[in-house]
């Protein structure tokens, strides 16, 4: 599928939609606790820099060879302007992916290396079902060189970007999955 099919198509509300390198187009449900922990995340970037932050969710990012991401969140830098109708990946500070069930190898594996390929200087992994979160810094042509890990329940956790600026995503308010699910 082309990304100019892609972009005309409309699919099926409340499904996160991921394209492969390969050419496979996957189509999974949003979970709830998906839903709620890009709403946690997206509370922290408003409480860090305010309500007019470049910071998006579910948007297209302009990448080079085709490999254009949707990320749940991604925080740009504050002069990044728009090439066309998007942004693209050379003024992202951070990409943050929450893991769903369908996704976990996509999240731990195929975007490390990509966003690691493409010098994105923070990568963010949030995993409701194993209730941590990775973050990942000094990209390399291949994943990251540095990769923390950080409970769920343990406090506000700090991310510095690029930038200078600290970007505060509270581990006490990310949603854990009810029992049996996942």
């Amino acid at each position: 599928m082309s990304v100019d099919a892609v972009m005309h198509t409309e699919f099926p509300a409340g499904y996160a939609v991921f394209f492969g390198t390969d050419g496979k187009v996957v189509m999974t449900p949003q979970s709830v606790e998906h839903s709620s922990t890009i709403k946690v995340m997206q509370y922290g970037t408003i409480l860090s820099f305010g309500l007019h932050a470049k910071a998006f969710s579910d948007v297209y990012i302009d990448f080079p060879a085709d490999e254009n991401s949707a990320p749940d969140l991604v925080i740009m830098r504050e002069d990044a302007q728009r090439h066309g109708k998007r942004y693209g990946f050379e003024d992202v500070l951070l990409i943050a992916e929450v893991v769903s069930v369908s996704s976990a190898r996509k999240d731990y594996d195929d975007c490390t290396a990509k966003y690691g390929r493409y010098n994105i200087p923070v990568y963010v992994v949030v995993d409701p079902y194993a209730g941590e979160v990775v973050v990942h810094t000094r990209p390399t042509g291949s994943g990251y060189i540095a990769a923390h890990t950080h409970k769920y329940g343990s406090g506000k956790l700090p991310i510095e970007l690029a930038d200078g600026r600290t970007y505060t995503l509270d581990l006490d308010e990310l949603p854990r999955p009810e029992p049996g699910v996942g």
